[in-house]
């Protein structure tokens, strides 16, 4: 069993409209409404290839019903933490020309109490599971070392795992004394990790090297539509993004940790996760849907 962590799930409303105007009126075309959240996505995603998954993080109110029953007709053994508030929407705006633009619920406020109850949850789980996938923010009220003190029970139990997440958050997780085996941050959030602008694409390498000589044992970097860099001790790969006509990019990077984390399982070479990851994340670009791979697409482009 896998089980994915998140603490900050989302309904995903996603909206399609001609073109996207600020400071005026928009009419949207469509909307619906989704399961989302770094960690939901990753669970739909590995459901999509019938790995035995296990939820868990907050949920509350009517939209964390809505996620919980989402999950369950998917498979997946649902073991959300209940909590007062109400769990987050999260806006994605889909425009004609291309462009997405996402509008983040910054979420509820998680209490001390409900904070001790997922925390045994969790250490419970952690006796049945193969590996545990830990993406997305952290809510208000819960404090910013709450991955690196997951992480260090994790490794009390040996059990690997990968971390998806940004800002203090990750760093506070990669200060800790038990590092995450994969760690998959975008550019953008290396670059807020080391404290300075990646210009080239030998300076992200640099980067991702440091963090694995410190102790991380893979770093993924996603880099949008160039593709994805992958660097361990022993290689530095480079897999250029698919050729394929975008519809939403949203769920993108957790399309390719859900890969990553079956490579993982499989045994997979640096190389061949590396390929999988990018032509998975490929796939979930062509559909309108975050995290719904079609297998045909999917295998084409592998």
């Amino acid at each position: 069993m896998i089980v994915t962590v998140t603490l900050n799930p989302a309904v995903d409303k996603t909206a399609t409209l001609a073109c996207l105007h600020v400071d005026a009126v928009n009419r949207l075309r469509s909307v619906c409404s989704v399961a989302g959240g770094k960690g939901i996505n990753v669970a739909k995603v590995l459901r999509q290839f019938h790995l035995s998954v296990a939820a868990m993080g907050f949920l509350g109110g009517r939209s964390g019903r809505m996620i919980e029953e989402s999950m369950e007709e998917l498979g997946v053994d649902v073991r959300f933490t209940t909590i007062t508030g109400e769990t987050r929407t999260n806006l994605n705006l889909l425009a004609d020309d291309g462009t997405v633009t996402e509008i983040l619920d910054p979420g509820p406020e998680v209490t001390g109490k409900e904070i001790n109850q997922f925390e045994r949850n969790f250490l419970g789980s952690l006796e049945e599971c193969e590996m545990v996938v830990f993406s997305g923010s952290i809510p208000k009220g819960v404090p910013e070392d709450i991955y690196a003190r997951l992480l260090e029970s994790c490794a009390r139990m040996g059990v690997p795992t990968i971390l998806d997440t940004s800002g203090e958050p990750l760093k506070k997780a990669l200060e800790g004394s038990a590092k995450p085996f994969l760690i998959k941050p975008n550019q953008a959030e290396l670059e807020t990790l080391c404290g300075r602008k990646l210009k080239k694409r030998e300076e992200v390498v640099e980067e991702a090297q440091k963090l694995v000589d410190s102790g991380t044992g893979v770093v993924v970097v996603s880099m949008g539509a160039e593709g994805l860099l992958y660097v361990d001790r022993e290689h530095t790969l480079f897999e250029p993004a698919k050729s394929v006509a975008v519809q939403n990019t949203v769920g993108c990077g957790d399309t390719a940790v859900a890969s990553l984390c079956m490579s993982i399982l499989g045994g997979d070479t640096a190389q061949v996760a590396a390929r999988k990851a990018a032509a998975l994340a490929a796939a979930n670009a062509v559909t309108a849907q975050s995290a719904v791979v079609d297998m045909d697409t999917y295998l084409k482009l592998l």
